[in-house]
């Protein structure tokens, strides 16, 4: 048996395929869905199923574009896709010596599939499960993607499916869940990526509950954002991902070629903060390639094409990957010669201070403090001079933010305060991004406050 696990970093998405005898599945595969092809290569292996454990809504799922390339069944539990077939529960599929069963979970969404592996050439025992979003190592699958109004509701089938459909299957069994730290389809999920269902019987803090009512009231009591491009991937993973057939080409774009355009263009600056606070193209908006994947979807606009800003042409594979991922398939290119050929040609470019704690002075009056971290990030830690607006929800904040004062930005380590101080000057303000964040404002010893969630 082959079992290999694929994974996205940035959004922490976990894809796994397995194979016997020839032939192989690949569950919730990505969209960039040449790696499987290789594993199965490379393994004399055919990829002839592929397994969704529910409708994705933080990323564009691959399966029509691996679909188109090995014509493989596509399966999903039951809802109104318009693409591919229904799986039931307790439906087996056999793939050389292993069986693969459906397991119906609902809760996270309402046709959420759990997938049992059974290796036939030990015995007729579970052996793995993979549980998409509804168990994560250290956490389970959120359940307020119906609404507040539906949370206790989906919460209860959460439950119930936990419970009655995972846990009975075995403490041996092995847990391949769809995401690991870092994923926003889960709380307190945790670094590593590998456990079994007693480990987290006994760790899980969410199946330590003494019954249904507190399990309820434990997932009422979560802090998730809810990413407002996760109604488009839903969107599309319910009607069919289109197929790109390649990564999209993005050619080098003439500096002259990006002014004439650039009002028709969201550009994109891919490159550190700070070279970003040093020199920027006017109006761009500053995405780290590190935190593009995870934060793209807040701020980039469906409707516009995308024009690149990089270091190098080395960072383009990464940040097409990233942006396809979720669902941006009209990139223009990427910026020809970087920043510097936009100097040289004397186009309107913007900077703005960066500051270490050690220079900062925090009685200084025209000073505003704004804490742009989630929101579980500043319950549990955080200076009482500061504002918090998340970095996300900036845009629609923004009036609460002064025109008069200058802004210091506190993030955790200053990278999402570049894409904040970005948003901030697009509309006016005065950003200063701190570097280190809240890092460094702790260990400078300016005060904060904590608490044990």
């Amino acid at each position: 048996m082959l079992l290999k696990k694929i994974k996205s970093e940035g959004l922490a998405h976990l894809s796994y395929i397995i194979g016997s005898k020839g032939s192989a599945v690949v569950i919730d595969p990505r969209r960039d869905c040449e790696i499987y092809l290789n594993i199965a290569k490379e393994n004399k292996l055919t990829i002839t199923h592929i397994l969704e454990t529910h409708r994705n809504e933080d990323y564009v799922t691959g399966s029509m574009e691996l679909h188109s390339l090995t014509n493989a069944r596509i399966l999903h539990g039951t809802f109104d896709f318009r693409y591919g077939e229904i799986i039931v529960d307790g439906q087996e599929i056999d793939i050389g010596s292993i069986t693969i069963r459906a397991i119906s979970t609902p809760g996270h969404t309402l046709e959420s599939m759990c997938y049992a592996v059974i290796d036939r050439e030990m015995g007729s025992e579970v052996v793995a499960v993979f549980t998409g979003d509804t168990l994560f190592v250290g956490g389970v699958g959120r359940t307020d993607l119906y609404g507040n109004n539906k949370l206790d509701e989906m919460s209860a089938m959460q439950y119930d499916s936990l419970f009655n459909n995972l846990m009975p299957l075995g403490d041996g069994v092995i847990i391949l869940p769809a995401h690991g730290a870092g994923s926003a389809c889960g709380s307190n999920i945790a670094d590593r990526e590998d456990s079994t269902i007693g480990i987290e019987r006994r760790q899980n803090l969410f199946l330590q509950v003494s019954g249904k009512d507190e399990f309820i009231t434990l997932k009422r009591d979560e802090v998730l954002e809810k990413p407002h491009y996760f109604e488009k991937m839903e969107d599309i993973n319910l009607n069919g991902q289109p197929i790109l057939g390649h990564l999209p080409i993005t050619p080098p774009i003439p500096v002259h070629d990006v002014q004439s355009h650039r009002h028709h263009l969201t550009i994109v600056d891919i490159r550190s903060p700070s070279s970003y606070a040093a020199a920027h193209v006017t109006g761009s908006l500053s995405i780290p390639l590190e935190i593009l994947s995870h934060y793209g979807g807040w701020i980039i606009p469906y409707d516009c094409p995308i024009l690149l800003v990089v270091d190098s042409p080395d960072q383009l594979d990464s940040a097409v990957r990233a942006l396809i991922r979720t669902g941006y398939d009209d990139i223009y290119g990427y910026m020809d010669g970087g920043i510097e050929e936009w100097f040289k040609a004397t186009l309107p470019s913007s900077s703005f201070p960066i500051i270490s704690a050690s220079s900062l002075d925090i009685e200084n009056k025209d000073l505003f403090f704004l804490d742009i971290r989630m929101d579980k990030e500043w319950k549990s830690f955080r200076t009482e001079m500061a504002h918090h607006i998340f970095v996300g929800h900036i845009v629609n904040r923004i009036n609460e933010i002064p025109v008069d004062l200058n802004i210091v930005i506190l993030c955790s380590t200053g990278t999402r305060g570049s894409l904040a101080a970005s948003i901030l000057e697009k509309y006016g303000r005065k950003p200063i991004n701190l570097l280190g964040g809240m890092t460094a404002w702790s260990n400078a010893g300016f005060p904060t406050i904590s608490n044990n969630l």
